[in-house]
């Protein structure tokens, strides 16, 4: 089982840093991707860190804004500068597909999902 946390609502240009970590298994042994979905809209890749680390990726709207990492077996989404347009439910996912990692914002590439933390952006 995926647990997101650290969600909340903030103003526009705040920060928040949701968190991913695992519940009966060990996240460093998967790749994970953030995602997110906003009310009407369908889920949309946010991030991706590889097994290793090495490896990040960032949909073009996050790029320069959100930072992906992992350390300690948790899996951290620093999103700073954040915009109304951020506002959505944010889920963590994790896979065991390692081919084609520029594909990964394929939700179907991922084995478990978290439920989700909600990021509200407002003034």
């Amino acid at each position: 089982q995926l647990v997101e946390s650290g969600g909340g609502f903030v103003q526009p240009g705040g920060s928040l840093r949701p968190l991913c970590a695992a519940s009966g298994f060990t996240l460093d042994n998967y790749a994970i991707g953030w995602f997110r979905q906003a009310p009407g809209k369908e889920r949309e890749g946010v991030s991706y860190i590889s097994k290793s680390g090495d490896t990040k990726y960032y949909t073009d709207s996050v790029k320069g804004r959100f930072t992906i990492s992992r350390d300690n077996d948790q899996v951290y989404l620093q999103v700073n500068s954040l915009k109304p347009e951020d506002t959505a439910v944010y889920y963590c996912a994790s896979t065991k597909t390692y081919t084609y990692e520029s594909r990964w914002y394929f939700p179907s590439r991922y084995q478990y999902w978290g439920q989700g933390t909600q990021v509200i952006v407002s003034s």
